[in-house]
């Protein structure tokens, strides 16, 4: 494979076990330089467990990760951010006590700088996800919607190459989904590469390029958005359930 046609994420055979509990069950996984890429299924289909897999959470029984063609599998989680691997929560669990500027400076404190140069850097960031109104305020005081975007600066702020993000929508009031949406395609235009974990498929068909689908751990389907959509097993098992 040539240089320039190397994944930028690739997983190869990932399995993992729990016991007995198989939850990841031989995942083969590549995502393009630049590409946004979606996990979609239903609740216990592996998603959230890949995406701990990636991150270094759980290193897994079987199989390889590969970042710009170096074996990741066996590097700690901050070691995987610091060579631009970031993810967002989909719980998200800012320093509540701190001011939205001092939570996005805390994640750039492992590049070191002066105190001005994070504040500055930090506001760039803050004023990028569109809470620079709020950028003195306590991290607690903020709604669910701003709380998300405060994670996106965040992980914003650790400069990644690749940024996983689980379910950026989750529990936000329907009036701020639109503007969230917004903003990640905006990261996304800008050449930031996304895998991105959406239940609401609607969301997914308008953030991604490809998409996934797990059940049980496998994949079932992997194609465009549109082709993903008519896969008998995804109108069964997840179409069907969300319509329900």
């Amino acid at each position: 494979m040539m240089m320039a046609d190397r994944p930028l994420l690739e997983a190869r055979g990932i399995g993992l076990h729990f016991g007995g509990l198989v939850a990841l069950d031989g995942i083969d996984l590549q995502v393009a330089r630049g590409e946004a890429f979606g996990l979609i299924g239903p609740n216990g289909a592996g998603k959230t467990t890949l995406f701990n897999v990636a991150a270094g959470v759980y290193r897994p029984t079987r199989g390889t990760l590969h970042l710009e063609g170096e074996d990741i599998t066996a590097l700690r989680p901050d070691l995987r951010c610091r060579r631009g691997l970031a993810r967002t929560f989909q719980i998200t669990q800012p320093f509540a006590e701190l001011s939205v500027e001092e939570n996005v400076m805390a994640a750039m404190l492992p590049r070191g700088g002066s105190l001005r140069q994070l504040r500055e850097e930090a506001a760039e960031y803050i004023e990028q996800v569109g809470l620079a109104a709020k950028r003195r305020a306590g991290a607690g005081t903020l709604s669910t919607g701003q709380r998300k975007r405060l994670e996106l600066a965040r992980t914003l702020a650790t400069r990644p190459k690749i940024l996983l993000l689980d379910e950026v929508t989750g529990g936000v009031d329907q009036p701020s989904i639109p503007g969230l949406i917004d903003l990640i395609g905006g990261l996304h235009a800008k050449g930031l590469t996304l895998i991105v974990i959406e239940h609401n498929v609607t969301v997914m068909s308008a953030l991604v390029d490809r998409l996934m689908f797990l059940v049980r751990g496998k994949t079932v389907v992997v194609g465009k958005p549109e082709e993903v959509s008519r896969h008998p097993e995804v109108e069964r098992l997840y179409l069907g359930e969300a319509h329900a």
